[in-house]
């Protein structure tokens, strides 16, 4: 597993999109949040993509499952989050459906790598 080569996996792709996309959404909440819902919504959405880099830097299949085990369990806390944000009228109806979208596709994917290793 070379260098970097995590980049070439979709799934990172995707997941690294979402993590940037909720960085920007949560930049519109309000002031209040920065401490609590943006900043769990925010270590949620970035330990997918990271603990996906994590686990392919490891040298064995063992471990590399049980950081996607990771991420699956941050991407599931990311989508409470998003509901929660939404209920709180923090998301607009279309930026809720665009990262819930991406985060569906996201899990998809990751489901699928986990599942192939």
């Amino acid at each position: 597993m070379g260098e970097a080569g995590y980049k070439k996996l979709i799934v990172w792709q995707k997941a690294d999109q979402l993590a940037k996309l909720i960085y920007k959404g949560t930049s519109q909440f309000p002031a209040v949040e920065i401490y609590g819902l943006v900043s769990q919504l925010r270590r949620a959405a970035l330990s997918i993509p990271t603990n996906i880099v994590e686990g392919y830097a490891r040298k064995g299949t063992k471990e590399l499952k049980q950081f996607l085990s990771i991420a699956i369990g941050s991407l599931a806390e990311t989508e409470y989050l998003l509901d929660f944000s939404f209920d709180l009228n923090y998301l607009s109806v279309d930026k809720h459906k665009e990262l819930q979208g991406l985060r569906q596709e996201v899990g998809n994917l990751l489901w699928k790598f986990y599942q192939s290793i």
